[in-house]
């Protein structure tokens, strides 16, 4: 059983330590492992009962505290680098947005003339390009945005999009 119990000690080593030491509910229990078996006494029902709980905690231990280790790497490797931001976009969002940035890119162009023309489809293209837009400014740090108020953006553009598909008797339709 001593053995058992060493090799127990080596596992923990290599998949619970975390800079040099297992946690203080892991060792605590390996303790109380390693001493019922250097104790050990005569082979029982009694000892393998005792046997059965400790293993159970340090069990318990161990899995608490490789869950953690592996959900703390998880996060940083989540994480955006130093200076970094992450935004989440939808596929729909993604294409709204290199359509956006394509035209955006053309206009600042010197040589621009107009010629490749894609305009929204309807009032939901619109909707979804503007919503895409939204989320793009809404990731840039306050203090990094070139205007005041997040708001006044997406107040202007809902208002773009519904004077445009407003229904009017002598208003053209995209």
């Amino acid at each position: 059983m001593e053995e058992a119990v060493r090799e127990l000690g080596w596992g923990i080593k290599s998949h619970c330590e975390d800079k040099g030491t297992a946690p203080e509910r892991v060792a605590a229990a390996y303790e109380k492992v390693k001493a019922i078996a250097h104790d050990g006494g005569k082979p029982g029902k009694r000892l393998i009962q005792r046997y059965h709980a400790e293993l159970w905690i340090l069990g318990d231990a161990i899995g608490e505290a490789c869950w953690l280790k592996g959900h703390q790497a998880g996060m940083r490797r989540k994480a955006p680098a130093e200076g970094r931001i992450r935004v989440d976009l939808s596929l729909t969002d993604l294409l709204q947005l290199s359509w956006l940035a394509h035209l955006g890119f053309q206009r600042m162009m010197p040589n621009y003339r107009d010629f490749e023309i894609h305009r929204f489809s309807g009032e939901e293209d619109a909707k979804e390009g503007a919503l895409a837009v939204s989320k793009i400014e809404a990731a840039i740090p306050v203090k990094e945005r070139p205007f005041a108020d997040l708001s006044d953006q997406i107040v202007r553009r809902r208002a773009l999009i519904e004077n445009w598909w407003q229904a009017g008797p002598k208003q053209l339709t995209a």
